[in-house]
């Protein structure tokens, strides 16, 4: 196993890394197969192998010359009962045959390696390889990486084929010379299904372009005229079947973008500041912010979102009870708290709904958000609203809460913080709202004039940002007895060394392998020293840069697994959600 190299687990919605120390890429292969070897050798080794104890597959760690590509094989399982293998194969840029438009720019190679991706999970569907290819979204992802000058490497996953504890060695040999090979000469472009291809690369493109052109129109997100956005069902991000109803803009919301390929597109453009939509129950609301939501990232062609975009630094805020908060400063939501807890240094191993919302707030826009993006159904209610009634009963000296309503309008005004909220319960917020748009049957309709006509004034207060903090780099620890340990319960919670992260709040998570990827993300942090003397926002800057320079080979070092590269925002998520951190105030 190469140095630095580690076990992956996968076991149901489970996966694990536990890191190793060196040693050499083909420890425990004979002298005599060592290095690159062809594919005849391979099949030779193999049937040498049948019968033979399950762990003589070990001699198989290192590269194997597969004639058009080569095949690395990284690490053997322990036994036919353990997490699958992993492998890679490198495909020349000269066999892969890649045009340049595939391959001119960072956004359209990504494009191509998830067309490759999807290609070669249905190629390999029946055998024992896997590939991570994910789903409606399309991301950097470390299971396939084009080059720029055309050269495909695409990692996967293999259950190595025993009978009981011994090897099975023809379907091995099924597997590693007739399959691979074959996967091979489908991943060459003429066998892609170039138009398939040429088009997911433009819809990239073109969706990177839109959500660019954002500030310049003074918008915070944009649903083209044609979107479709409810989803099958509540387990299943596809499109919904049937005849659902298209989305289209209000007249008085219609923009205009011009496109590098689709040429001009029109559709709603949600403008910066205040950004209220209402509507009955089941009309659509939710599924709209959902839509915004996942806007952030780029979108396969067919999902029918594939021309929503939302600005980069979009955060869904929620309350999240029980979590942790470590020395975060909520004063702007919280004050005078009967305890005495100091709220502009709080902190507390177990926060109610509407601490755990303040503080959720806080560190995004600590971390760099300036779009909220807020559901009243998954918000603390006290947090949000209170309505004069209440304020008669329980007066101000008594209630040490800054309902949201007070400060979403100093928030854009002081600070260019913009707010796009679903509220369907309370009136309270067509006072502060820019804009009120109301979803009847999915279908929405600019109903700002007539919100106005009914709001009443309301005096805001002030709203002074977060001060800074610097995480203690010691605190975010990845080791678990002296080596690396992240392991994932599904989409729930990421096992950072010893402590477990719950990430059920994180909703822009949209895949399993961003998980993996946020704690590679925080082990770079810790390990790098991109922590140390910075505030937490500085490093994520530099922690931006490394990824900008290096994608996912970036956050990988020496992970063999599968993974994606996840968001800087959900990163800080995470850490801010670590038990062990501790920080320190700056300002």
């Amino acid at each position: 196993m190469p140095a630095g190299q580690g076990r992956e687990h996968h076991r149901g919605g489970r996966a694990e890394y536990r890191g190793r120390g060196g040693g050499r890429p083909d420890r425990g292969a004979p002298p005599e197969i060592r290095g690159v070897r062809d594919l005849d050798r391979l099949a030779d080794e193999l049937r040498r192998m049948d019968g033979a104890p399950y762990g003589r597959y070990r001699a198989l760690t290192g590269d194997w010359d597969l004639g058009a590509a080569t095949l690395t094989v990284q690490r053997v399982q322990a036994d036919p009962f353990a997490p699958p293998s992993r492998i890679a194969v490198a495909i020349p840029a000269a066999v892969a045959g890649l045009p340049d438009h595939a391959v001119r720019s960072p956004d359209r190679r990504r494009a191509t390696a998830d067309h490759i991706l999807r290609r070669a999970r249905h190629r390999l569907a029946g055998s024992r390889l896997r590939v991570d290819a994910g789903g409606q979204e399309v991301l950097d992802r470390s299971a396939g990486r084009v080059g720029e000058d055309g050269s495909v490497r695409i990692a996967l996953g293999i259950d190595l084929p025993g009978h009981g504890r011994r090897i099975d060695a023809r379907t091995a040999e099924r597997e590693f010379c007739e399959r691979l090979p074959d996967l091979v000469d489908a991943l060459r472009w003429p066998a892609l299904d170039p138009d398939a291809a040429t088009a997911l690369a433009d819809t990239v493109e073109d969706s990177v372009a839109l959500r660019a052109a954002l500030p310049g129109l003074g918008l915070v997100a944009f649903v083209a005229d044609g979107a479709v956005l409810p989803r099958r069902s509540g387990v299943s991000d596809l499109p919904m079947e049937g005849d659902p109803v298209p989305f289209r803009s209000p007249d008085s919301l219609r923009v205009a973008v011009d496109l590098p390929h689709a040429g001009t597109v029109t559709g709603m453009g949600v403008p910066e500041g205040v950004t209220l939509i209402v509507g009955g129950g089941f009309h659509g609301k939710s599924t709209l912010l959902h839509a915004l939501e996942r806007g952030v990232y780029d979108h396969v062609p067919g999902d029918g979102r594939e021309r929503v975009a939302t600005r980069a630094d979009a955060v869904k805020i929620r309350a999240e009870e029980g979590r942790r908060v470590e020395r975060t400063d909520v004063s702007a939501f919280v004050r005078n708290l009967p305890t005495g807890a100091d709220t502009a240094d709080f902190r507390t191993d177990n926060a109610s709904g509407s601490t755990s919302q303040a503080a959720n707030t806080a560190e995004a826009l600590e971390a760099g958000a300036r779009t909220l993006l807020i559901d009243e159904d998954t918000t603390a209610t006290n947090l949000m609203i209170r309505d004069e009634r209440m304020q008669a009963l329980v007066h101000g000296d008594r209630e040490p809460l800054t309902p949201f309503v007070d400060l979403v309008r100093p928030l854009y005004r002081e600070h260019g913080v913009s707010t796009v909220l679903v509220m369907g319960g309370s009136g309270d917020y067509f006072d502060v709202a820019d804009r009120v748009v109301m979803l009847d049957g999915y279908r929405p309709s600019d109903v700002t004039d007539r919100a106005r006509a009914l709001a009443a004034d309301r005096a805001d207060a002030p709203f002074a940002m977060p001060a800074a903090r610097e995480a203690d780099p010691a605190s975010v620890d990845a080791g678990s007895r002296g080596r690396p340990r992240l392991k994932r319960r599904d989409m729930d919670v990421l096992t950072f060394g010893e402590t477990d992260i719950d990430v059920r709040g994180l909703t822009q998570l949209v895949d399993p392998g961003q998980v993996i990827g946020v704690g590679l993300a925080l082990r770079l942090l810790a390990e790098d020293g991109l922590l140390a003397g910075r505030t937490i926002a500085a490093a994520l800057d530099a922690l931006d840069r490394r990824v900008a320079d290096g994608g996912a080979a970036a956050l990988a070092r020496g992970y063999t697994g599968d993974f994606a590269v996840p968001r800087r925002y959900e990163v800080a998520a995470a850490l801010n959600r670590l038990r062990t951190l501790r920080v320190r105030r700056t300002g």
